[in-house]
């Protein structure tokens, strides 16, 4: 009985680790991971709730940090690529309270990709956290990043125009 509860949980794990299996694509399954992220955006948007945006932001880290520390534990690989939940929360945290247009969106995704490959400190030392949290944080600090510099870059375009 373990076993199949162990197997369950595995498939699990790995189902929300690669973000529906996202991850396997052959390349670059970060960026897709990246892309994958607006099936949430989008359907989060008609919701006009910055509140529900957090909590879902909140609960893909949550479960994101336990999927991805089982899924290196199952794979024995560390930080595997196939992993890419933790891109999916850094996009969501990227966009967070951003105005809704597709030009936003396209600046977040390319802001939040340069930032994932660059790993500004601290986002290159929390990768050093043991299991899922290490795979996770440095995303979600390259998010945090990632709007912060969004934001400004809102606010420039409202004083432009």
């Amino acid at each position: 009985m373990q076993s199949t509860a162990r197997s369950f949980s595995s498939k699990v794990a790995l189902l929300i680790a690669s973000f529906f299996y996202v991850g396997f694509i052959p390349v670059v399954p970060g960026t897709f991971g990246s892309l994958a992220s607006f099936v949430v955006y989008f359907a989060l948007f008609p919701l006009h709730s910055w509140q529900a945006y957090l909590a879902t932001i909140i609960l893909v880290i949550a479960v994101g940090v336990w999927a991805a520390s089982r899924a290196e534990a199952d794979s024995k690989i560390v930080d595997p690529s196939f992993v890419v939940i933790d891109e999916v929360a850094g996009q969501l945290i990227t966009l967070f309270l951003i105005p809704f247009t597709w030009y936003y969106a396209l600046i977040g995704f390319v802001l939040f990709r340069a930032l994932d490959i660059i790993k500004p400190t601290p986002a290159r030392q929390a990768e050093r956290l043991p299991g899922g949290w290490g795979i996770m944080m440095d995303d979600v600090l390259a998010g945090i990043y990632g709007n912060l510099i969004l934001h400004g870059v809102v606010f420039a375009v409202s004083k432009i125009f």
